[in-house]
């Protein structure tokens, strides 16, 4: 921004200037190390297994190609490193024991794969699957990936695929093998069916935590260092930051809005201008007279480019449904002002076309596409076959339609329901799907390309046909003018220079009308701050051994510059976490008080004693532990379901309160001939809980993350 500008005005100076600091940059790195670390050649181990900086690279560049640049930088290298630590830790534990997924192993599982059985590609004479032909396609793609950069990339793709299915192989048997000494017995079953059907009626005191002022309570600062060290599980923090930062945004001022509007104004009619390569006057089309306004909005640098669409007033924004709908094709409006941009908006073309359509499609993927995954190996060339030879059989034969979409679709929610994808209305489907399901008729067949593949598609019905327009609008972002942006960056440079000189930093913002936003226990890793978004630069900074405390920086954003100071380093450790263990600790001390005062020898004097009353609760049992009149407690349910009849029970402590009760009646629940289901019950509960065996294992394998050091 302000900075391109200076760059601009004096740019042989500063391009030397960069050069020396690039230069200088590469030779601090050789010695600081943040470059090329001596001492940190790996980006991380796992149980003693390096992850070395090319295996982490490529892994990184695997997700950011998976996603399509859509991942920041910093989830493409956190997906890269879990992905990197899971598959390491499962390889440690797959040796210890003893499993091995060999290639026929793989091989069987690709060939199981329900996008193998059902390519075309792999299909004989018969329509059966081929295993020869899968086989003879893969030595195709292996002969073709040193001709191009097309066959490399498709290489690539299916030994990814085959590496994704061994990994997912490995992990399966290894919980299965898990999950397979993981069961009950019926004794067992017997006993859960007991425990959650035994009921009570119980009559009970039920006197709660908050019923006691905290004003009673006092918890010296030792007390809580002693539960915090009791407790290191829950209570060991990692390191961490705290910083304060002063946001200087860059936005449009009134007199840049102006500016814009006016700029607008002079682009609606015909107007001459110098032409240096003509060396002579030339006209140019205004707005008004634009008909193509795919040109217009190119020769005139337009901010959004022409949308062909066609709307119907209820589609239309309220401004222009208000004043441009009911207008004759080619006429016009605005400037106005829309959505952070200035407009002019006109008619190009008026259309009847339904508000709503009902079709079914069959998409059809190739390498590159977004329905493909790593199973698809077929070119564009190839896809356009198959989608063209799909068309011709649906279109002698409507009725298998619905059979080919469940077997050939890559879209598998419309698939399985014979490619049927509903109603939907104009703006839903991506252009080209649906300009062919709009501007046909009902019952037309016929192939689109779009970004995801090949769709075959069929218009089954269609409603209420109304006029709809087609709108061409030349827009301009209402963004800072330069002057603006130069007058920012002074403020922030400043704001930064005063409190070099020792400033301190609220005062200086109070006096500059501007807000001092804290952030506290910032982590290595993280890549979001508050309201600033993204700014892995400052989480760096923050954790760069030459940062002290107390420094200051300036940094450049999105939408202006922050100036940022490092308050205070908080080591990895154990912490209070703040109220935390405060609010435990109360109520432990408020059980205590209650139990010493609760010394009535019937259920009515401890209700006297408390300030409360007796009350009664019909048929609790653990699956359904209410107390009527106090409400649901699961663990005193447990308690007073074991009880004895006829004896009171003093001090059982609950998450909200204590209870002191007397079980009236006790029901045994129907003996039955047989518990498996409560067996299975438990069998179902343990193989859910299985699902946690990863992070188990993780949570005992040894891991060293020096990701820090390099992103």
């Amino acid at each position: 921004m302000a900075v391109l500008s200076k760059i601009r005005e004096r740019s042989l100076f500063l391009i030397l200037i960069i050069a020396m600091a690039l230069f200088a940059f590469v030779l601090s790195g050789l010695f600081d190390g943040n470059m090329f670390n001596k001492n940190v050649t790996n980006i991380g181990e796992v149980n003693g297994e390096p992850i070395s900086r090319e295996e982490f690279g490529q892994e990184v560049e695997l997700y950011r190609s998976r996603t399509g640049g859509r991942a920041t930088n910093s989830q493409n290298v956190n997906n890269a490193w879990n992905s990197l630590v899971r598959e390491k830790i499962y390889q440690t534990q797959l040796e210890k024991s003893g499993i091995v997924v060999g290639e026929k192993d793989v091989w069987d599982a690709i060939v199981a794969q329900i996008s193998s059985q059902n390519n075309p590609q792999f299909m004989n004479e018969a329509g059966l699957f081929d295993e020869e032909k899968l086989k003879e396609y893969i030595a195709t793609l292996k002969d073709n990936s040193e001709e191009d950069e097309a066959g490399a990339a498709a290489w690539i793709s299916w030994v990814n695929y085959e590496n994704t299915i061994k990994d997912n192989l490995e992990q399966n048997t290894y919980n299965q093998l898990i999950r397979s000494g993981l069961g009950s017995t019926l004794k067992e079953g017997e006993r859960k069916y007991y425990f959650d059907n035994i009921s009570v009626d119980v009559d009970y005191v039920f006197v709660r935590f908050n019923s006691v002022p905290d004003s009673l309570i006092s918890i010296p600062q030792d007390e809580i260092r002693d539960y915090v060290k009791s407790h290191p599980k829950e209570f060991t923090v990692p390191e961490s930051r705290d910083i304060q930062y002063v946001q200087f945004k860059v936005e449009p001022t009134e007199e840049d809005e102006n500016a814009i509007r006016n700029e607008l104004n002079s682009m609606i009619e015909d107007r001459e201008e110098y032409s240096n390569a003509a060396k002579s006057n030339i006209t140019l089309v205004g707005f008004r007279n634009a008909t193509d306004m795919v040109q217009f909005n190119a020769d005139n640098e337009s901010d959004t480019p022409f949308n062909g669409s066609y709307y119907n007033k209820s589609q239309l924004p309220k401004i222009l449904a208000d004043s441009l709908f009911e207008k004759n094709v080619g006429e016009f409006y605005g400037p106005y002002k829309d959505a952070g941009f200035y407009k002019l908006s006109k008619i190009m073309d008026v259309k009847q076309i339904p508000d709503s359509v009902k079709a079914s499609h069959i998409l059809i993927p190739y390498v590159g596409s977004g329905s493909a995954d790593a199973s698809v190996t077929q070119t564009e060339e190839e896809a356009k076959k198959v989608a063209d030879s799909v068309l011709a059989v649906v279109k002698k034969d409507k009725s298998k339609f619905a059979e080919l979409a469940e077997q050939m679709s890559s879209d598998q929610v419309s698939g399985q329901k014979g490619g049927d994808l509903g109603w939907f209305v104009y703006q839903t489907m991506i252009p080209e799907f649906r300009d062919y399901s709009f501007e046909n008729q009902v019952g037309d067949m016929g192939v689109v390309k779009s970004q995801f593949g090949f769709h075959v598609i069929h218009i089954e019905d269609q409603k209420n046909r109304q006029k709809t327009i087609q709108v061409g609008t030349f827009s301009r972002s209402i963004d800072a003018s330069e002057k603006t942006e130069n007058d920012v960056f002074e403020k922030a440079e400043t704001f930064a220079s005063d409190l070099t000189d020792g400033k301190e930093i609220n005062e200086l913002a109070k006096e500059s009308g501007l807000m001092v936003r804290p952030v506290l226990n910032l982590e290595v890793f993280d890549d979001n701050i508050s309201q600033l978004g993204s700014q892995r630069q400052i989480v760096r900074w923050a954790f760069e051994e030459s940062t002290s405390v107390g420094d200051l920086k300036r940094f450049d954003t999105d939408n202006g510059y922050v100036v940022v100071v490092l308050n205070r380093k908080n080591k990895a450790g154990l912490s209070d976490r703040g109220q935390n263990v405060r609010a435990i600790l109360m109520k432990q001390k408020k059980a205590e008080l209650i139990k010493e005062r609760s010394t009535g020898a019937t259920l009515e004097e401890i209700a006297e004693q408390n300030s409360t009353e007796k009350k009664v609760a019909r048929a609790v049992s653990n699956s359904s532990p209410v107390f009527a009149g106090s409400g649901r407690f699961v663990d005193i349910a447990g308690v007073v379901t074991s009880l004895e009849e006829n004896v009171l029970t003093r001090d059982i402590v609950g998450q909200s309160g204590v209870m002191y009760g007397i079980v009236t009646k006790k029901t045994m629940p129907t003996e039955l001939n047989n518990y498996s289901g409560n067996k299975k019950e438990i069998e179902r509960s343990v193989v859910s809980r299985s699902l946690q065996i990863y992070e188990s294992i993780k949570d005992n394998s040894e891991i060293v993350d020096n990701r820090s050091v390099f992103y």
